[in-house]
């Protein structure tokens, strides 16, 4: 039988047959069980938590979310998932284990007296959203709405105890009218580089006004014009329109940022070919928070593999911008080129320039003619350096950023152009070569060949000389050498190590001002736009100028019109963007009084990625029906400050680690721009991130590697067939792609819900992956029967308790009990403490008779955040009127954890001739005195002589005499 096939749990739940007992807990019976309590749970608010702070706590004004009347107050805990896409073909079993573990979380939280805020929303702006509606030819909102309420209805039905009062999704006008108030903020504001902070255009523009700033241009503010002026401020903004290399997925008409672009150059979405083009687009100027963004880290819980992630990806780089002189065309005062080095002491090696091919000043650069004698391999065969350029860069244009990168033969071609090394005088052709990328520092490159296997190689290929400037260890035997040594052939540098070195020549450079000490980035400023139909509309216009200007506040939000033709059109690659919002006509100009009487202006057409969304939705569920603020102070600090002076921010955020870098990057960059507004109380969003593992499934690919029905696959003799046809099988992740797909509609059907809790929170730890294997869930619905009968009776359906009081035993294995699962649900430790609850159990039965309704009433509690219907339906029968989702967890007493003693055989050469009574935890030492003083080993050692001592702790000891 295939583990993975959603056909063994009919097969699995007919095996129970059909002569049941007829109150045995079985699937009917979990299914009435947990659909009446889901009802009555949404009946009664059960878990709705109010804000205690803020206009809404106590009138009807504001948002007017209202507490349940038996919920306790104590100290808050904020509880987020990352909220879902609204996937057409709905939840797989993988989809919720991270909703389960943060659903128990919460359980035992408020059990544990927390006021618990545990919200869920949907993230359905996009292109998954959108392409999933392109392909079922659905309008995006009505396939949007449709899968959502799918989704919503597969969640509920998990009994996860959501504040269903603060759901949301990204698509809500209400919703994303603060999508686009947030980036109006950020429009409006600047980077203070002095202050490390962001500050309001207007604080900028009375800093020109006053003098006390500079333009960028050097012109006084009082005698530029009204475009001018407009113009400064737009260099300095914090969301800007810039013209820079992206890009462009033709097949999705749209240009994507880098982190959507798979390492072979395609469109993560779709798997399309991504090409590398010039394109004026919205950016997010990110980069000004790169320090911020890296030194806070260290102030957040979180793995630190993320952690490490997030650094690589800012790429904090200390090095030198050196400046090259030319001599192009316009003689020795021609345009310098600027490179960016972290190996300055290495200066003296250089023996060419290496550009990009999309570098500004290959254009100004380039030759009209190949000098005299010019070497056959530097020209690519072209006639003139021009031809030779056009020619490279199409063929550089054709290639992916990893393909370029990637060891192989090195190719340029030469400028016909040298520049001149500041620190010797001599000149050193300038080269345009594929593996300089332009995004990387400033797009050239000194090639040091001695010190670098990629210019080495280059260097050889082109027969351009090669200089070590470090001197290597008398073993190296390689070629090019980068690692510690003694500056050599480098002048004034020579006998320097590399820091002192460094050190030495920036000093020289800054002194004769061709150079200076810095700090680079790998992180690039956040590319904005996208030229598709269903995302948010930007709160932009433009005038006649062709500048941008913000739409007033008081008009938001900007709707997004219900357009028919809104699918976006494949386009080749040379084809500009056609935003489809450009074909409502209508839309595309708005009237809108910006200061000079109402005017008609045109709209910004693009819309934005799916990430704005998501980049602040915990703030919303603070205060959801706030029609007057974001999310009012009061109700932020409650929940986001650190009473502590932490960094605050979400107390617990579970999501998986594909998001270490796009959403927790712009999430953070975002909410560091409101907190220097001073909208928000904290410099971070979530104090503590938590990312869960996934589930795996077996997947079986044909001799095509095309992928088969998981469930339609049998094995048969160790092999494994569809059909007739011999499939092979591997483990991945579960889902649509890989056709190995279990939902969990067919799990609540076969088993009930809390059978699918108890199963993936017992698979393993929350942070690691798992295999699914279907036919192991009946083993977690087994024990929930086994737990039923230990409190029910399956022929009458009464309770089977007692009023006695347990044993000695019992009371202290029901304490220790306490004591472990208490542990492992505060670690996030569920199958841990699934396994204490099963062994308590386990002894309950190995009892048998009536269960001491004490020990009862502690393992419903203990069940409680796992299963909660059941739990609900036991403490119910145990005779409580009250949820058991604010009855108080149980608390283990102390004096019941002390060591327990045990029973330890003692052996005189090696038979048995006593036995003793110990603690469990006594040492080795003590174990051997205690043997040696027990009377009657006392007796039979009188006189003898003792040749040693084995004493095994708990098992044994053996005294040997001679």
């Amino acid at each position: 039988m295939n583990p993975s096939s959603s056909a063994d749990v009919a097969v699995a739940h007919s095996a129970e047959g059909s002569d049941l007992p007829p109150y045995r807990y079985n699937a009917e019976m979990a299914n009435e069980i947990e659909l009446r309590w889901q009802e009555r749970w949404r009946a009664d608010g059960t878990y709705r938590t109010s804000n205690p702070v803020g206009p809404s706590a106590d009138s009807p004004a504001g948002n007017n979310l209202s507490l349940t009347a038996s919920a306790p107050r104590g100290p808050k805990l904020f509880i987020m998932d990352m909220f879902p896409y609204p996937s057409g073909s709905g939840l797989h079993v993988g989809h919720p284990l991270g909703y389960i573990g943060t659903d128990v979380y919460a359980r035992f939280k408020r059990m544990c007296g927390y006021v618990v805020l545990h919200p869920m929303g949907y993230d359905a702006f996009g292109l998954p959203a959108e392409e999933h509606a392109r392909q079922t030819g659905e309008h995006p909102r009505i396939n949007t709405e449709r899968n959502i309420a799918n989704m919503s209805r597969q969640l509920a039905r998990l009994g996860l105890g959501h504040d269903d009062q603060r759901s949301l999704a990204t698509t809500d006008v209400e919703y994303y009218r603060w999508t686009q108030w947030i980036f109006l903020q950020i429009f409006n504001s600047w980077y203070d580089t002095d202050a490390q902070r962001a500050r309001l255009i207007a604080e900028l523009i009375e800093l020109f006004e006053t003098g006390q700033k500079a333009t960028t241009s050097g012109a006084a503010w009082a005698e530029m014009n009204d475009v001018e002026r407009r113009t400064e401020l737009d260099e300095h903004r914090l969301a800007y329109l810039g013209e820079a290399p992206v890009n462009w997925c033709p097949a999705l008409g749209t240009v994507l940022a880098n982190e959507e672009v798979t390492n072979e150059g395609r469109s993560d979405r779709g798997n399309h070919p991504v090409f590398r083009r010039p394109m004026k687009q919205w950016m997010m100027r990110i980069t000004a928070y790169a320090d911020r963004l890296l030194s806070d880290l260290d102030r957040v819980d979180w793995f630190e593999s993320v952690k490490i992630m997030q650094r690589n990806w800012i790429g904090r780089s200390e090095g030198a911008y050196i400046s090259f002189a030319t001599d192009a065309e316009a003689g020795p005062s021609g345009p310098a080129i600027e490179v960016f080095t972290t190996r300055p002491d290495t200066i003296y090696g250089t023996t060419a320039m290496l550009l990009a091919p999309e570098h500004p000043l290959v254009d100004e650069l380039v030759a009209d003619e190949w000098p005299p004698d010019t070497d056959p391999r530097w020209t690519g065969g072209a006639a003139t350096p021009r031809e030779a350029l056009d020619a490279y860069r199409a063929q550089a244009a054709a290639m992916t950023d990893l393909q370029r990168q990637t060891e192989r033969d090195k190719t340029g071609v030469w400028l016909g152009v040298n520049c001149v090394v500041p620190t010797t005088g001599e000149g050193v052709p300038v080269f345009v070569a594929d593996y300089v990328l332009i995004d990387y520092g400033t797009g050239a490159v000194m090639s040091v060949p001695g010190e670098d296997q990629r210019d080495w190689d280059f260097s050889v290929r082109f027969g351009l000389p090669i200089m070590r400037t470090v001197q290597p260890p008398p073993d190296f035997d390689g070629e090019a050498y980068d690692g510690p040594g003694p500056a050599i052939n480098s002048d004034f540098l020579n006998g320097l190590e590399k820091a002192d070195a460094v050190d030495a020549i920036c000093d020289w450079l800054e002194e004769r001002s061709c150079g200076r000490r810095t700090v680079t980035y790998k992180l690039r400023d956040w590319l904005f736009s996208r030229q598709r139909y269903w995302g948010e509309p930007f709160p932009i216009v433009f005038d006649e100028t062709g500048l941008p200007l913000a739409v007033p506040e008081s008009e938001l939000p900007v709707e997004l019109p219900d357009l028919i033709d809104w699918a976006p059109r494949a386009l080749d690659e040379s084809s500009d963007p056609e935003p489809p919002l450009g074909r409502a006509t209508e839309w595309a100009t708005a009237a809108y009084d910006l200061g000079d009487g109402e005017r008609i202006y045109r709209r910004e057409l693009s819309t934005m990625p799916q990430w704005a969304g998501s980049c602040w939705y915990y703030l919303r569920y603070l205060d959801p029906a706030n029609d007057d603020a974001l999310v009012d102070p009061e109700v932020e600090r409650f929940w986001m400050a650190d009473p502590d002076g932490g960094v605050g921010g979400v107390d617990l955020y579970v999501g998986g680690v594909e998001h270490a870098v796009l959403h927790l990057l712009y999430a953070r960059f975002w909410h560091k721009v409101l907190y220097d507004l001073g909208h928000v109380s904290g410099p971070e969003p979530f104090g503590r991130l938590y990312n869960q593992g996934y589930i795996q499934a077996a997947a079986y690919q044909d001799h095509r590697g095309v992928y088969v029905e998981a469930s339609e696959v049998t094995e048969r003799d160790g092999k494994f067939f569809w059909g007739d046809v011999e499939v092979t099988r591997h483990f991945g992740k579960m889902g649509k792609s890989l056709r190995n797909a279990v939902t969990p509609d067919d799990i609540y059907s076969a088993y009930g819900a809390d059978t699918l809790r108890t199963y993936e929170m017992f698979m393993g730890p929350l942070d690691q992956g798992r295999p699914w294997e279907t036919h192991s869930v009946i083993g977690s619905h087994r024990l929930l029967q086994r737990v039923w009968r230990s409190l029910i009776d399956e022929q009458t359906g009464e309770l089977t308790v007692t009023d006695v009081e347990p044993d000695a035993d019992l009371e202290r294995m029901v304490h220790r009990t306490v004591d472990a699962v208490t542990d492992a649900m505060s670690d996030l430790r569920f199958n841990s403490a699934i396994a204490r609850i099963t062994e308590l159990n386990n002894e309950l039965t190995r009892r048998g008779g009536l269960t001491p309704r004490s020990v009862a009433d502690v393992l419903v509690r203990l069940l409680a955040p796992l299963v909660p219907h059941l739990a609900e339906e036991l403490w119910s029968k145990l005779g409580n009127s009250t949820t058991v989702v604010y009855a108080p967890f149980p608390q283990a007493d102390p004096a019941m954890l002390a060591a327990e003693v045990i029973e330890v055989p003692v052996q005189v050469n090696g038979k048995v001739r006593s036995r003793i009574t110990v603690d469990a935890g006594i040492s080795p030492a003590d174990l051997e005195v205690a043997a040696k003083a027990d009377e009657r080993i006392a007796q039979l050692t009188a006189g003898a002589d003792i040749r040693r001592v084995v004493t095994v702790p708990g098992k044994l000891v053996n005294i040997v005499l001679a």
